[in-house]
């Protein structure tokens, strides 16, 4: 007999709907959502071939433990290095009682800040959740953080200090009704297709795109004004449009004045950019400066889209408060078919943030430095928390190397194949006394691990993913784990090894979530079966919120901070006059490790590729 399970998309953070159509606890296939007000009955080509990696052969189903691995850590030097690892399968109960019992021994021998956790943006808001619980309830450290790391956690501190909120502004309904749109490190038609449609749309209906871009992405084809600026040099790119809307007194007064401080000194920063004065900093020809901030700066409803583009540099977070003080220059946020649209890149990276998988943050961004928060979420949880922020995933590799990060446990990440200097994350890795990873194929990361622990795909739980216009979505189980148990049970299976109890009820998990969360508490599973919510949801019969800072900035006033351009720290020369930048395709997902193995993708991109100017 056949059943349909309405769930939300695993791969990027537009949070498409999809049917999954399950037949003898296999799923046979995808069929669109027309109802959902994300995708309208659309999907990309990814989406339609989500289903085809979780029955994938080589799924893990048993836990694994290195048996040339097992107590061998010494000095940074694991026993079995260059030599072939051999995994012995072992029951959940084992591998349970052998996780607790070294993280125990762990803690209990240098101290709960000698562990840390890296949390997935894969997993439900629920998931991460747990795992953050488990971080600073259970094994006592503020140690915990996930991808948003390398990729959007410069959009979480940038708009959160210019607007007091680090999200998206406004909904993707209003995308197809903009007069101009700004597209800046972004590819929305390959990374983000179903935003790329609505940009499409748009278009369409008149809209004037404006395309900033190293690299002469799809979109650029109908952008009104094309920008191909050189890599780094975004700020000041953005600095002569603010100097040159200025100079031609095409700001917003009224809304300077009445929304935001901090003009005057962004005046004295700004001033001096004009586009004639960065011409030899971003290759950009002066008039083309010109036109394109005279366009977004006279439109009478225009918004800035951005991605890792923008974010993935060593100056992510003054890029992303560059953009801002664009905006409120121009009063183009804070109102309907405005604002600021971060696309997030993966499914829950946005989720995974709001519920605090972070190291500074409880859920909801309170700080772990207020009294007042922590003292809450300690009444809650029953136990005494850390005082002080935890470590940065990047923090993190470096205490392993310096030998005072002695164990880590990671839930959905591949950091040798997705962060920065694999080799060094390799060396970090070694270096433990103890990893844990946990997840649905071998990765490289895996391999490392003394543990491996064989997760739950999205089919195979409940629970909520939260996309990048800030919607709480459910996730709906299809079929049983594969392993036998989702992410938050393992979780909370250690959790109660080590003395500890925590709910693992996804429902539940949601409820105590909005109980401790003022941005959400109006969220509960039954309020998000039609089309989910929005947040700020501040009570249980609150509507959500499709525009925010409407009258007035989360922070009160909106913050226009001066940035400065600052060169990246190689340049190209005549001995390496190259530079190297990465982009995204549409067959293909990060590093594949679903896409590659889905064979109609594959049949279109069976290998990587480099283009050469």
């Amino acid at each position: 007999m056949m059943k349909r399970v309405l769930t939300t998309c695993p791969y990027c953070g537009v949070g498409c709907n999809f049917y999954l159509d399950v037949r003898d606890n296999r799923i046979v296939g995808i069929i669109p959502s027309k109802s959902n007000t994300v995708s309208q009955g659309r999907l990309c080509v990814k989406g339609w071939h989500a289903h085809e990696p979780i029955q994938h052969p080589d799924r893990l189903k048993k836990p694994l433990i290195k048996e040339n691995g097992k107590f061998s850590r010494k000095s940074g030097i694991p026993q079995n290095a260059g030599k072939e690892a051999i995994w012995k399968e072992v029951s959940w109960e084992y591998a349970l009682d052998y996780v607790a019992g070294r993280l125990k021994e762990i803690k209990d021998k240098h101290g709960p800040d000698s562990l840390a956790v890296c949390t997935s943006a894969r997993c439900t808001n629920e998931e991460n959740f747990l795992m953050m619980k488990f971080a600073r309830a259970v094994l006592g450290t503020n140690n915990v953080d996930h991808c948003a790391r390398t990729c959007h956690s410069a959009t979480v501190s940038g708009l959160n200090q210019s607007f007091g909120s680090g999200a998206s502004t406004n909904s993707y309904d209003e995308l197809t009704r903009m007069d101009c749109i700004l597209i800046i490190g972004s590819n929305p038609t390959e990374a983000h297709p179903i935003a790329g449609w609505r940009v499409r749309t748009a278009i369409d209906n008149g809209a004037k795109i404006i395309v900033c871009d190293p690299r002469k992405i799809l979109p650029a084809e109908d952008a009104s004004v094309f920008i191909q600026q050189f890599p780094g040099s975004d700020i000041a790119l953005i600095n002569a449009m603010i100097s040159y809307i200025i100079t031609e007194n095409l700001q917003d007064k009224e809304f300077i004045q009445q929304r935001t401080e901090g003009f005057n000194e962004l005046w004295e920063a700004v001033k001096d950019c004009s586009p004639e004065s960065v011409k030899d900093i971003t290759g950009v020809e002066p008039t083309l400066i010109k036109k394109a901030a005279k366009l977004y700066a006279t439109s009478k409803k225009a918004c800035i889209m951005y991605s890792l583009g923008m974010t993935e540099h060593t100056v992510g977070t003054d890029n992303v408060i560059a953009m801002a003080n664009l905006a409120m220059v121009c009063g183009q946020v804070g109102k309907e078919f405005s604002g600021i649209y971060p696309m997030r890149g993966q499914n829950n990276v946005q989720g995974a943030c709001d519920i605090g998988a972070l190291p500074n943050v409880y859920s909801g961004y309170q700080p772990v430095t207020d009294d007042a928060a922590r003292k809450k979420f300690e009444a809650a949880w029953g136990v005494g928390l850390p005082k002080e922020k935890g470590l940065t995933l990047t923090d993190m590799m470096y205490k392993a190397i310096e030998g005072k990060l002695k164990c880590f446990y990671i839930i959905g990440e591949d950091q040798i194949r997705t962060d920065p200097n694999s080799r060094w994350i390799e060396k970090a890795l070694d270096s433990l006394e103890f990893l844990v990873v946990q997840e649905i194929f071998m990765s490289d990361t895996a391999k490392k691990a003394d543990v491996v622990l064989p997760g739950a795909s999205f089919a195979e739980k409940e629970g909520t993913f939260t996309c990048a216009e800030r919607r709480f979505q459910r996730v709906r189980k299809a079929i049983e784990p594969i392993a036998g148990k989702t992410d938050g049970e393992i979780v909370c299976e250690i959790a109660k090894r080590l003395g500890y109890a925590m709910e693992d009820n996804p429902s539940k998990v949601c409820d105590e979530m909005a109980s401790l969360t003022p941005l959400f508490s109006g969220v509960s599973f039954d309020r998000l079966e039609a089309n989910g919510l929005q947040w700020p949801v501040y009570a249980k019969e609150h509507p959500g919120t499709p525009v925010v800072h409407l009258e007035k900035f989360i922070r009160g006033l909106g913050k226009l901070i001066p940035v400065k351009h600052r060169p990246p720290a190689e340049v190209a020369d005549s001995e390496y006059p190259f530079i190297l930048t990465t982009g995204r395709m549409l067959f293909h997902y990060n590093t594949g490790t679903m896409t590659r193995r889905t064979n109609n993708l594959n049949r279109e991109y069976p290998r990587n590729f480099v283009q050469i100017n």
